[in-house]
């Protein structure tokens, strides 16, 4: 292996926070260019540090430049701008590659954190090629700063399999159609159209397109449910759930729907709704491929709960089943790995809260599983949220999985479409949520009123960040 490519390894490495990976890639450099051990330990342990105690000719060696470059990486994701006034410091002894590649890791960092250098930065690392987090935050960065001509050239800079994705399929397109190419940014559009996602939804709206659900399949026939009931691995599985073994019930489900076709799937869907096994119907009508029943991909369970509890919260019901199935898939025991709880994932602390907020006496969190006590105080939660949030869905959306002061810290300086501001969330899994929840509403809507709805109506345009930052002070 080349020391090229193994110092471009060990740097994706350091990038990914995988350093014992990146200590054992190092030792496949040629003796003359592996760092000494105790110089890579100093870099991981202080990238500031490191910096300070260099010797005088620190730039003579490539394992020296190499190191202080992967110092400066170490540092940015804790300060940006000190990694930046650093990198100032000593670019001028760092060959191109090197110093590329620390400007392209100071850049992602302040994209990350939404602050408005983060494109002059990324300017600095040239055309270096980039990691694919490395890219896809430079889209995001350019996206808060409304810089159409960076989308398209990092897009189209981008590996072809991550560039295929719906998300820079769809944003390229915007970028070719903000730059008058119209009939170019139509056909990526059409690449997308379709697909029963955010992306799909906001692509077929470019296209003039409602969103409504395809046909509605032809119910299971007696045959196809009396099949469906037959089914040995189906039956193992209804068993497991009889005995509230979920998690082997689960499994079971999962590897009994393996290989099955379009019909099949429906009736196991439709019979895991009529045993109110609302999650593993959702799953098996997820999966077809031709014949689709929305009604059971987006199941509304719990009605005179639910319906009720939005009323009164004054909440689209739309958006609260959206919410929900994202949530927990209607599973009224379900419990996160951080502690939520319930149809509404609610977290201990902000249950109790609102039940104080709402007057709710004598409740203990023994209670949270109660489908009418969830969902009131999940309800209650939102509508607080909404009214904290410019009642913005999309911001509310944020808040309720990452909290309130997060939503309102990733606004920009300036109004952002709903879009962007959904797409440029720092937090993976937040980020992956609120896409879903809103367009879960979409459909929620659609089925519930019979008429097409608009996500981008939805999404709206998120407002500058508040002047006053204490506003949402008083939620948990």
């Amino acid at each position: 292996m080349l020391a090229d490519d193994v110092w471009a390894r060990t740097r994706r490495q350091f990038e990914a926070n995988r350093v014992n990976w990146a200590k054992q890639t190092m030792f496949y450099l040629p003796p003359s260019q592996t760092p000494e051990t105790r110089a890579v330990d100093a870099v991981i342990a202080s990238g500031p540090g490191y910096l300070a105690r260099q010797p005088a000719n620190w730039y003579s060696t490539r394992p020296g430049r190499e190191l202080a470059a992967i110092a400066i990486q170490r540092i940015s994701p804790n300060d940006p701008r000190f990694a930046a006034d650093e990198l100032e410091k000593i670019q001028s002894r760092l060959q191109d590659s090197e110093k590329q590649w620390a400007w392209s890791q100071v850049g992602l960092q302040a994209a990350k954190r939404h602050m408005p250098e983060a494109l002059d930065w990324y300017a600095k690392a040239g055309k270096a090629p980039l990691s694919d987090d490395g890219y896809q935050w430079k889209v995001r960065a350019a996206l808060r700063a409304h810089e159409w001509g960076v989308v398209h050239k990092t897009i189209e800079a981008m590996p072809q399999t991550l560039a295929a994705l719906p998300e820079w399929t769809y944003w390229l397109g915007r970028a070719l159609k903000a730059g008058g190419r119209t009939t170019d940014a139509d056909a990526l559009f059409e690449k997308i159209a379709g697909q029963p996602n955010f992306y799909g939804n906001l692509a077929d709206e470019e296209l003039g397109r409602s969103i409504m659900p395809p046909p509605k399949a032809k119910a299971p026939t007696a045959e196809e449910q009396t099949a469906a009931r037959q089914n040995p691995a189906i039956k193992r599985a209804m068993t497991f759930f009889r005995l509230e073994m979920r998690t082997e019930g689960v499994r079971e489900w999962n590897w009994s729907l393996r290989g099955m076709d379009d019909r099949e799937l429906l009736a196991a869907a439709d019979l895991a709704k009529r045993n109110q096994i609302w999650d593993r119907a959702i799953t098996a009508a997820d999966k077809t491929k031709n014949e689709h029943d929305y009604s059971l991909r987006f199941l509304s369970p719990y009605g005179e709960q639910v319906r009720p509890a939005a009323q009164n919260q004054a909440l689209d019901d739309a958006w609260v089943y959206g919410l929900m199935r994202q949530e927990s898939r209607f599973i009224t025991g379900a419990k996160s790995n951080v502690g939520a709880s319930g149809l509404m994932q609610l977290m201990p602390a902000t249950a109790k809260w609102v039940a104080k907020k709402i007057g709710l006496r004598d409740y203990s969190h023994s209670q949270v599983n109660n489908t009418e006590i969830n969902v009131l105080l999940g309800t209650s939660y939102m509508r607080l949220v909404m009214e904290n949030l410019d009642n913005h869905p999309v911001l509310a959306s944020a808040a309720y999985n990452a909290g309130p002061g997060r939503a309102k810290k990733w606004r920009a300086e300036q109004a952002l479409e709903g879009a962007i501001y959904a797409e440029t969330i720092p937090f993976s899994e937040t980020r992956d949520y609120v896409k879903k929840v809103m367009s879960n509403s979409v459909y929620y809507s659609v089925l519930f009123t019979g008429q097409p709805d608009s996500l981008k109506k939805r999404l709206g345009t998120v407002a500058p960040r508040s002047a006053d930052p204490l506003k949402d002070r008083d939620l948990p």
